[in-house]
């Protein structure tokens, strides 16, 4: 059993604007305190046989400048990999999927001895993103696949394992799952108004990811 309400309260989101090597970009954060040391922590996100325990199978070379690929999902390459030293550490990689790219860079901070902060933040240029999937699902499509990783994370640290994908997609239609989900896509619909979208439009975008995630139809367009 997943209490849905502490995991998506433990969790803080944002999404707001810059400027990436000239270009207008969107730079998504999420953030999770978790019950572990930093070295277990960083083992857990860079390791391969750990990685598959708690969100994909992943394969390729895990260092500095290698590439790497998620079973069914993306892959890239590791522009920057700085291990645990005086209670941080940081890892950058490109994420390309469907013929492109954008950029991840997770980093942990020690809360004592046996804490850690994580942080990812995900940044997408702009123009690369399609406007019509934008004004349909908002930063929801991304944000909320990222909330379920946070999740698996969560539990592999403190249980062991977190659930396989396929686990994963059979929970997302169970009531609890659907809770999940739902709570997820209205926080990335905070999220989104705050950073200055009509509030009934990003409303609007959180149905539409939440429907995406648990197999219902679109609710709605976005209107012109």
């Amino acid at each position: 059993m997943v209490d849905v309400q502490n995991q998506l309260d433990a969790v803080t989101r944002e999404i707001a604007s810059a400027e990436i090597d000239g270009y207008p970009a969107r730079v998504q954060t999420l953030a999770q305190t978790y019950p572990s040391p930093i070295d277990d922590v960083w083992d857990a996100v860079t390791s391969a046989a750990r990685i598959a325990r708690w969100f994909q199978p992943i394969t390729g070379d895990l260092r500095l400048g290698g590439r790497y690929q998620i079973e069914g999902n993306a892959g890239g390459e590791i522009q920057e990999c700085t291990p645990p030293a005086d209670g941080s550490a940081r890892f950058t990689a490109t994420w390309e999927y469907g013929g492109g790219a954008t950029w991840l860079t997770v980093r942990l901070t020690a809360e004592g001895d046996a804490e850690t902060r994580f942080e990812l933040e995900h940044v997408a240029r702009t123009d690369d993103v399609p406007a019509e999937f934008w004004d349909v699902y908002g930063p929801g499509a991304t944000g909320v696949g990222w909330d379920g990783g946070l999740l698996g994370l969560g539990l592999h640290l403190t249980a062991g394992d977190g659930p396989s994908p396929e686990e994963a997609e059979a929970w997302a239609f169970t009531d609890e799952g659907r809770a999940f989900y739902r709570g997820a896509a209205d926080a990335w619909g905070a999220a989104h108004a705050a950073d200055g979208a009509d509030p009934a439009v990003a409303a609007r975008a959180a149905d539409n990811t939440y429907a995406f995630y648990t197999g219902e139809p679109t609710t709605a367009a976005a209107e012109e």
